[in-house]
């Protein structure tokens, strides 16, 4: 029975790098190659970034109800242990 070899890792144990297929326009990839851009880099440092901001809404988005509880609370009694505070 074939199985799926695991991820690739690299000597800090965080997984490693995968091909895939990716289509991009093509005026804007003949562009990025005459500017000896490093398409792969680029690609997963914008995609990083979309995820990192997508996780932060999201997060954001299930914790909104607790969020907005706390900063009635908040509002309404002033913040915690705010009577020691000496600045």
């Amino acid at each position: 029975m074939p199985t799926t070899p695991p991820a690739r890792r690299t000597r800090k144990g965080l997984p490693g790098k995968r091909a895939i297929n990716l289509s991009l326009s093509s005026d804007v990839l003949e562009a990025a190659k005459d500017l000896k851009i490093n398409i792969s880099q680029v690609c997963d440092h914008h995609l990083r970034e979309v995820v990192r901001h997508e996780q932060v809404r999201k997060w954001r988005e299930e914790h909104a109800d607790f969020i907005a509880a706390y900063n009635a609370t908040v509002e309404a009694e002033g913040l915690p242990l705010d009577e020691w505070r000496s600045f």
